[in-house]
């Protein structure tokens, strides 16, 4: 009888219950029906706090925070100018820039709708002064803004971690090739709907006289050489690898600085001062996701640690060298931030109690046997569920139902022989572009809201690019090696070099 908590529980949010308290009523309610006397409503309060009650959860407030910091502290419009200069000039320009500027943003906040809301408010006017009309600039704002859960840092990458047992680190990784190529394709759309639509023509923008303060370019001059100094140390690392040496990776490194000036100076001498304002005005902020992964990968900290250093970082560079910030404005923003943190931890609590009740319903394995009744091909069950994953992510946000579905269908595919983390990826995006999805595409009104368009209307002009990223979700699913090389090269999949690429991806169930 248990079983009949998921129509309650369905029941309930279509009246209008809240996901939070529709998770935590369906079981109860029919314990109370039932008159089940083994305290199991104790029980699910019980694992609602310990749901909440853990180390790397934390990592999801602290990488909210980051992300109202630099939001507040208007890193948003030196994105904006950043992809104006580097991609302005193409035809559909403020498009190309709309789809660049999410994937600089994604690795800021890691929320579709932090992006929708930043970006939208300022591309969104900038598009429609230009020439394109108002439900196409909210479309590609809505499309492009579902990069920001997928490029880490990644809020409900971290919840499906957390739920799954997965790490935060492989998940992290495995989101950055998948989340670069729906930006790509975007962009591609984009370029076979400019000339079909007559989008607009567009000149490289560079706003012109603009200023930096002394200690801003100090800054700049030193993050640039560092991080050309890092491209140029990794390369001399494939080498070692390719043919050992024993080299020093810190003189390696001390040796990679002088180069790297000299490469900054070779650069700086071929653009205009305007231009190259714009890029040290963007290297503070986009340094955020550098810090993050670059301190994962080398092992200086954990996911959660990062998220702390970013909140820090993040302090560091509106307040003292942006300057962007006061303490009025920090009171703002941790406000708004508990306010969202609590949300979604109590929504991750209720979710740990809602896992109790589908434990002893035996729902898994019921769907188990139905799903593996329909189809012995693995290939048939991946295009299978990812249809359902669609259909839900239409109506359902992308947290609670990762929370809910992801208990119930990551062990039957891990023991097809999908690998879990490529099956996280899978699960994610499909469910983060259900945020654009109609009819109850979260961005999507968030997009409506920011744009003044109807739903319907960014609906319809939004088709284009969803038929984009649903190629990339098939990309994903049937070719591995797109989300699954990175963080094998980084050793988080659990196997080196020795068990090999394709038997690492493809574990035998």
């Amino acid at each position: 009888m248990l079983l009949w908590f998921l129509p309650i529980f369905l029941l309930l949010i279509m009246i209008g219950l809240p996901v939070i308290f529709a998770l935590l009523a369906s079981p109860i309610a029919l314990i109370m029906l039932e008159g089940d006397q083994r305290n199991v409503v104790a029980g699910l309060y019980r694992n609602l706090y310990n749901g909440m009650d853990s180390f790397p959860l934390m990592a999801l407030p602290f990488f909210m925070l980051a992300g109202e910091i630099m939001n507040r502290g208007g890193i948003t419009l030196r994105l904006v100018e950043f992809s104006q200069a580097f991609m302005g000039h193409l035809r559909g320009g403020l498009a190309h820039v709309n789809i660049l500027a999410s994937i600089l943003f994604a690795g800021l906040s890691g929320s579709a709708v932090a992006d929708t809301s930043a970006l939208g408010s300022t591309l969104i006017p900038a598009m429609e002064k230009n020439g394109y009309t108002r439900k196409f600039a909210a479309a590609i704002t809505a499309a492009s803004s579902v990069i920001g859960p997928i490029i880490p840092p990644s809020g409900i990458m971290i919840i499906y971690a957390y739920v799954m047992g997965e790490s935060v680190a492989a998940l992290f990784l495995a989101g950055i090739v998948p989340g670069v190529l729906v930006g790509v394709g975007l962009m591609v759309m984009v370029r076979l709907m400019a000339d079909r639509y007559d989008l607009p023509k567009a000149e490289r923008i560079v706003r012109k006289d603009q200023t930096i303060t002394p200690l801003e370019s100090a800054v700049s001059f030193v993050l640039i050489r560092i991080n050309i100094a890092a491209v140029l140390y990794a390369v001399s690392g494939l080498v070692t690898w390719i043919v050992p040496m024993a080299v020093n990776g810190w003189l390696i490194f001390g040796l990679a600085l002088p180069i790297a000036h000299a490469i900054a100076q070779a650069t700086k001498a071929r653009v205009s001062k305007d231009f190259r304002l714009v890029c040290k005005k963007a290297v503070a902020p986009l340094q955020t996701p550098i810090i993050i992964l670059g301190g994962i990968l080398i092992g200086v900290f954990t996911p959660t640690e990062a998220s702390a250093v970013a909140v820090a970082y993040a302090l560091i560079i509106s307040f003292f060298v942006l300057r962007s910030m006061n303490g009025r404005d920090l009171i703002d923003v941790l406000t708004r931030s508990a306010l969202s943190t609590s949300a979604v931890l109590l929504l991750v609590g209720a979710a740990v109690s809602f896992k109790t009740v589908v434990s002893l319903s035996y729902a898994p394995q019921i769907l188990s046997d139905y799903i593996l009744s329909l189809s012995e091909n693995p290939l048939v069950l991946l295009f299978l569920i990812n249809v359902l994953l669609f259909i839900v992510g239409m109506f359902l946000d992308a947290g609670p139902a990762i929370i809910i579905l992801g208990p119930i269908l990551g062990p039957i595919f891990v023991d097809l022989g999908v690998h879990p983390v490529h099956f996280a990826i899978i699960m994610s995006v499909n469910l983060t572009v259900g945020l654009a999805t109609p009819p109850m595409g979260l961005v999507l009104f968030v997009a409506s809201s920011v744009s003044g368009e109807k739903v319907e209307t960014i609906s319809r002009a939004i088709l284009p690019f969803l038929a984009v990223e649903v190629i990339v979700i098939f990309l994903i699913t049937y070719v591995p090696a797109i989300s699954m090389t990175v963080p094998y090269l980084a050793g988080f999949l659990g196997c080196g070099p020795e068990v090999g690429f394709l038997a690492c991806i493809s574990p035998t169930p």
